[in-house]
């Protein structure tokens, strides 16, 4: 009896990726654009809040030897940390941030009701939750953190209140991968004896993301893209 209740266990464990299967592949397309940013805002905020609430600003934790890290940093500015100068170019960087990002949900729901090619949906729903992971970061982490300092963590909800107002936090980042870090010849012009180090930019998940679907739809959706935004041209009409 025994024997037959753990094979009927096995069978139900193996069933239940099968029946999750099938309800995923079934499931309306404006529901799986939602589950996928809502597990793409899950993981990047829940890697970001755990790292400002454990790691000091500038300290970094190994992964894969030296090739990858955990290494906290805050960026002001866009991906990579390109950024605008000044409190008036964070207000406005924050700014096209909230429009971009609505713009995205804007052209996700005119590419369901359009029914366009799912890969092409799916592709604006990361891009959308890419965008809207940074913008937390940018409206609330001013708010709900306090600042993190080399010496120091971060406090979630500090009982003093945020390190900077509304619109004003700072992104978090921490994905570093120094995949080939070497010196430079000395021979070499302009640049012999110098560190040179791939990839050199530290990111989030957030950005990651958005990159690579960029990436994705520039390359293999093009033709799609192109139509969409107008710039295939029409045949000529026939007599």
């Amino acid at each position: 009896m025994n024997l037959i209740s753990r094979m009927k266990n096995v069978t139900n464990l193996y069933q239940c990726p099968i029946i999750l299967i099938f309800f995923l592949w079934y499931m309306k397309i404006q529901y799986k654009c939602l589950l996928i940013i809502a597990l793409i805002l899950a993981a990047d905020q829940t890697l970001k809040i755990w790292v400002k609430t454990h790691l000091c600003l500038g300290q970094e934790i190994p992964l894969l030897g030296n090739k990858a890290y955990l290494y906290f940093i805050e960026n002001e500015g866009m991906a990579f940390g390109i950024k605008l100068g000044g409190s008036v170019g964070k207000f406005l960087l924050t700014l096209f941030r909230i429009i971009f990002t609505g713009v995205l949900g804007w052209c996700l729901v005119v590419l369901i009701r359009r029914k366009i090619k799912p890969a092409v949906i799916f592709a604006i729903s990361v891009n959308l939750a890419a965008a809207a992971g940074n913008l937390i970061d940018c409206l609330f982490y001013g708010l709900i953190f306090n600042a993190s300092t080399q010496s120091s963590v971060a406090q979630l909800l500090p009982p003093l209140g945020g390190y900077a107002p509304f619109m004003f936090g700072s992104v978090v980042d921490m994905l570093y991968f120094p995949v080939i870090d070497v010196a430079l010849p000395e021979w070499l012009p302009a640049w012999g004896g110098e560190r040179f180090v791939f990839f050199r930019p530290v990111f989030n998940i957030a950005d990651a993301a958005l990159t690579s679907t960029i990436l994705y739809l520039l390359i293999f959706q093009r033709k799609t893209m192109s139509l969409l935004l107008g710039s295939q041209k029409r045949p000529a009409p026939q007599n």
